[in-house]
């Protein structure tokens, strides 16, 4: 085989790999949903339930960096905290295993048949359940296609003068084997895919049990590197939470490569293996009848598995580490509790306490949405990086507390035979929870148009920077007064904010006008019209939220 065809199946084979890979983890991602979040938030009481979660997540989507990478997000959304994150983090290490072992059993000759009944279910059935589910059948098949290709690829460097040579200089020197490792997992982001490419050239035989291993633990090291591109841009929380992920692999390299050197860590692996193995029922084998792809995954879990468990009882040590090594100043990090106050499950027996206490929660739903606007509007004007991460945070926030306070008054309802008064009141708080979701959601919406106007270089004129001040502060009163509204039950009030509200939409109608009439006159560029347009729009829905929360509250008066 020559090199161009020993490159192109060696890169075609790996193309299939990660694609493979890929419509995996994206298909069960889809099939799963939002639950994997919940999963996530609801799971990191303890450290060592936080392991567990970050292992069954990344073995449900086989990916441990796209665990890692949504743990970072809810600790950037305030969701998380560092410590609970590390949990998680050290569990996705194990999750990721779970793909080393299927690349082990040798099903190479069942790949085809397996993307072919994969593609039936993608193309031939409207079900979006069975579409995902052929998405991950389809992946599955093009793993192993794409494994087969590859070992044809792989098979001339067994005699390649220079690949021999580097593959000796491992063995003296395991430090070169990590640092292939680690480059090579950099360049494809992908630890799975390394791996699997290390068990490929075992199998081969151009690579021995002894030089795998120091390239194995790189791999580990390498693939922190999604969690770190994660980081960037996030916040000093979520910054140090990626850090801890490539912190618990340089610790478990320089744990285990000393070891490994020492002939200790092969012993553990084998005696590990031969005493699991013989667990099985109807299996009698041991290290040596493993197959060269099986001893490489298992010693991959061994390592992940032991290295999680010695550093676990550390944690907090890990988060004082990469605090110092991730400098930050503490007060700006502001960790938002979405979870919520007052929905106490023991109050079911007793509506009008439990429904009192949704109704307290709401209220402290409303303020978040009344912080997140207002870091929408200070992010406008100022355009400082610390307000647009408070509005992602009290954005989640306020999406959980929704869902929270929905399933809350739902059980209230189904618990108990509600009154009138009661019944209402369940009414008013669900149609109240959605307007201030759509607050939350709208004060997103103008931190994504002043992105745009700053990745665009959008430069209003004094006049409409003066005219949108004005329509913030108008809108930032009416929706304060409907939170009061919300509080007292004050008809009085309630009635300003409709009246209040008429003010707005005049408003509303006077910078469309002003803004065409700086049009014409030169004033501004006609490619920020849609920027300006789509900004006072969003204000005025808010607006209109505004109103809604204040005429449920005057219904139930009313009632």
């Amino acid at each position: 085989m020559d090199l161009t065809t020993m490159l192109f199946s060696f890169l075609g084979g790996l193309g299939l790999f990660l694609f493979g890979i890929k419509s995996m983890s994206e298909g069960l991602q889809a099939v799963a949903g939002d639950r994997l979040r919940v999963i996530l938030e609801k799971g990191t009481k303890t450290p060592l339930r936080g392991v567990f979660t970050g292992a069954i997540v990344t073995g449900l989507i086989q990916s441990s960096s796209g665990t890692t990478v949504l743990a970072i997000g809810l600790v950037n959304a305030g969701l998380l905290t560092l410590r609970q994150s590390i949990g998680i983090i050290m569990g996705a290490n194990i999750g990721t295993t779970i793909t080393a072992y299927l690349i082990g059993f040798k099903l190479e000759h069942y790949a085809l048949p397996i993307i072919a009944f994969g593609v039936f279910l993608l193309f031939f059935f409207k079900t979006k359940r069975l579409n995902y589910l052929g998405q991950v059948i389809l992946g599955f098949g093009l793993l192993f296609y794409g494994m087969d290709i590859m070992g044809d690829g792989l098979q001339p460097l067994r005699s390649s003068p220079f690949f021999i040579g580097l593959m000796i200089d491992v063995e003296n020197n395991p430090f070169l084997g990590v640092l292939v490792g680690t480059i090579f997992t950099v360049i494809v982001q992908s630890s799975s895919a390394t791996i699997g490419v290390l068990q490929e050239l075992a199998n081969q035989g151009v690579v021995t049990y002894s030089q795998a291993v120091p390239i194995l633990f790189g791999d580990n090291i390498g693939t922190t590197i999604t969690a770190i591109l994660a980081g960037i841009g996030a916040s000093v929380m979520a910054k140090r939470a990626a850090a801890t992920h490539l912190l618990f692999n340089l610790i478990g390299t320089a744990i285990f490569l000393p070891l490994f050197l020492m002939g200790i860590f092969p012993k553990i692996v084998i005696l590990l293996t031969n005493y699991l193995y013989i667990l099985i029922p109807g299996f009698e084998g041991t290290w040596s009848t493993l197959g060269i792809k099986l001893q490489i995954a298992q010693t991959h879990g061994v390592f992940n598995i032991l290295n999680t468990f010695i550093q676990l009882p550390f944690i907090g040590l890990l988060a004082i580490i990469v605090t110092k090594l991730v400098p930050g100043e503490e007060k700006d990090e502001v960790v938002i509790n979405a979870k919520p106050k007052y929905l106490e499950p023991r109050l079911f027996g007793n509506p009008s306490v439990a429904l009192a206490n949704a109704s307290r929660e709401t209220l402290r739903m409303g303020r978040m949405a009344g912080e997140a606007f207002e870091n929408s509007k200070d992010y406008f004007f100022d355009h400082n990086p610390h307000n647009k991460h408070l509005t992602a945070q009290f954005e989640a926030a306020i999406d959980q507390l929704e869902n929270e306070i929905t399933g809350y008054v739902l059980k209230v309802s189904s618990d108990k035979i509600l009154t009138s008064e009661q019944t209402d009141q369940s009414y008013r708080i669900l149609q109240v929870i959605g307007d201030i979701e759509r607050v939350g959601d709208h004060a997103e919406n103008l931190v994504e148009l002043t992105d745009h106007a700053i990745e665009s270089k959008v430069n209003f004129s004094e006049q409409a920077n003066s005219d949108l001040m004005n329509m913030f502060e108008k809108v930032q009163e009416i929706f304060t007064m409907s939170l009061e509204v919300l509080k007292t039950d004050d008809i009085a009030l309630s009635e300003k904010v409709l009246k209040y509200d008429d003010i707005i939409d005049e408003l509303e109608i006077s910078l469309r006008k002003g803004h065409i009439e700086r049009l014409s006159q030169g004033a501004c560029n006609g490619s920020y019209g849609a920027t300006y347009l789509n900004i006072i729009s969003n204000l005025e829905r808010i607006g209109d939220h505004s109103v809604n929360i204040a005429k449920y509250t005057l219904l139930h008066r009313k009632n």
